[in-house]
């Protein structure tokens, strides 16, 4: 009997330790963002006193909810603006290998100053913890090319970026990989935070980090000692490509991996191409390793894209022009044995594709895959530089409860536009059209604006009131517009007076 209260008490404790976890603490200002007990560990992020486990209760989603402290009131208003560009641009960024940046606000107090924000919870663990387990199981790694394309992919988007943004804490902590196999990196405000923050605090947290032996190896030569550029970026995804391809890099006794350690790795690599690919990137002088975009040209890693995945990307770019489920409902109307292509040769039999060679089920995973960022393409000459746009006039929706001191700041729309109908119909007298939007965002949120316009009201002006009040993003501006003038165009040249499409 002893026995079995003493196992029920441990179980209850248990129990109540995990409901202590799930407890909600805090919430964000909108209410959106809950913050929980329970702490998470998303690689080596410096400068972050702490990260929290949250919840988005508007897509039902995990998040980290980070916090960075400040001590010292007067020493944070001196960099309160800069503070503040530097979340703005950090929202803008928008790469399927990057970890998403959701949210930041300031928390101001009588003698203290905080800066809370809010990033994409990965939840499948780092590459690193990945690489351990692979080792351990004694597993053969043959992603190893399909994981340089996505981080080299990542790289080139940040550094293309006007101002260029470096990472400058790339290892195998910050890069995360999901059940799926697709890459993102994490910690990209490393490099921000400490041309950002004062020295002290938060920047005394950023010197120690770099001092962290277990990861030094990571970091190039002349890091710290001359200004920031690509150059330390790629050093550091050279020594993760060496930690991915040989599974781990073996340390020495006190856990410092060495100068002799990584070139003993490299030349224990088999393939001439990827060692020289590696020695490329690790190389003393930063003036000689080439560029990320450069890179995905290198012979160990280009290869020619398939018709197939090109036709998935441009219809992945499109989607917002066809209507839902448009794959399946098209697969479904296909004689399976319907000829789609045909090869003919002089010397032999001709060659016929039939759409039953053709799986929908592999092909809807296909797409999704595309869409995640699994298969990018980048043999493609890129159009540089992508300028990092500011926010601009947020959404006018007022808060009604504020549970932390300070208001969120507003922030402009960045979720895409993937799908779009109208509908439009004249009044009696055919003075006013009124309009009904139906908007389908990248996250599967929905949205319907409606409103009535008159013949002076022009595609333009719409849309350049839907961006004002945060509606839609302004990259999808030309698109929206685009659609709408052909919706208007074709509802007054129609006799009926509604329209949709």
């Amino acid at each position: 009997m002893t026995m079995s209260v003493q196992e029920k008490t441990s179980g209850e404790e248990k129990e109540e330790e995990s409901e202590d976890e799930s407890e909600i603490v805090e919430e964000s200002p909108c209410g959106r963002w809950q913050r929980r007990k329970e702490q998470v560990s998303q690689g080596n992020v410096p400068g972050v006193e702490s990260a929290s486990l949250a919840m988005d209760t508007e897509e039902g989603v995990e998040v980290v909810w980070n916090e960075v402290l400040f001590h010292d009131k007067k020493v944070f208003k001196t960099v309160e603006d800069k503070i503040k560009e530097m979340f703005e641009n950090l929202m803008q960024v928008d790469h399927p290998n990057i970890v998403k940046f959701h949210k930041y606000w300031l928390d101001i107090g009588d003698n203290h100053a905080r800066v809370v924000f809010i990033t994409e919870y990965m939840s499948s663990g780092s590459l690193k913890q990945f690489l351990k387990k692979t080792k351990k199981n004694h597993k053969t790694m043959n992603a190893w090319k399909r994981w340089c394309t996505q981080i080299l992919s990542a790289l080139s988007y940040l550094h293309s970026c006007d101002p260029a943004i470096i990472h400058g804490n790339l290892t195998c902590d910050t890069i995360f990989i999901q059940h799926n196999g697709l890459i993102k990196i994490g910690s990209v405000w490393h490099r921000l935070f400490v041309n950002v923050f004062p020295e002290g605090g938060v920047h005394d947290k950023l010197h120690q980090h770099r001092e962290d032996k277990k990861n030094l190896h990571f970091f190039s030569p002349e890091y710290g000692s001359c200004e920031d550029d690509y150059a330390i970026d790629i050093f550091s995804f050279g020594i993760c490509a060496l930690d991915m391809a040989v599974l781990e890099i073996q340390p020495n006794g006190d856990s410092l991996v060495s100068k002799e350690a990584i070139t003993n790795a490299g030349q224990s690599l088999e393939d001439p191409l990827m060692r020289e690919f590696i020695q490329t990137c690790v190389g003393p002088n930063p003036r000689l390793r080439p560029m990320a975009h450069d890179l995905l040209f290198h012979r160990v890693l280009f290869e020619v894209h398939s018709l197939k995945l090109l036709a998935a990307h441009c219809l992945i770019n499109n989607q917002y022009m066809l209507p839902e489920n448009c794959v399946e409902e098209k697969t479904k109307s296909f004689d399976p044995n319907g000829v789609m292509a045909e090869i003919f040769h002089k010397d032999r039999p001709h060659v016929q594709l039939k759409y039953s060679h053709v799986s929908p089920l592999e092909l809807d995973k296909f797409l999704e895959d595309v869409k995640n960022g699994i298969y990018p393409l980048m043999n493609f000459e890129s159009a540089r530089p992508h300028p990092v746009p500011r926010a601009l006039t947020m959404s006018q929706e007022h808060v009604e409860t504020v549970k932390t001191p300070t208001p969120e700041p507003q922030e402009a729309e960045t979720r895409k536009v993937v799908q779009m109908h109208c509908n439009l119909e004249s009044n009696d007298d055919s003075t006013k059209i009124h309009l009904t939007l139906f908007l389908k965002l990248d996250d599967k949120l929905h949205r319907q604006l409606s409103c009535d316009i008159v013949q002076t009201d022009s595609s333009r002006d719409l849309v350049n009131e839907l961006i004002h009040y945060a509606f839609i993003s302004e990259d999808d501006s030309d698109k929206i517009v685009a659609f709408l003038e052909d919706a208007l165009s074709r509802h007054r040249g129609s006799a009926n007076p509604v329209t949709t499409i």
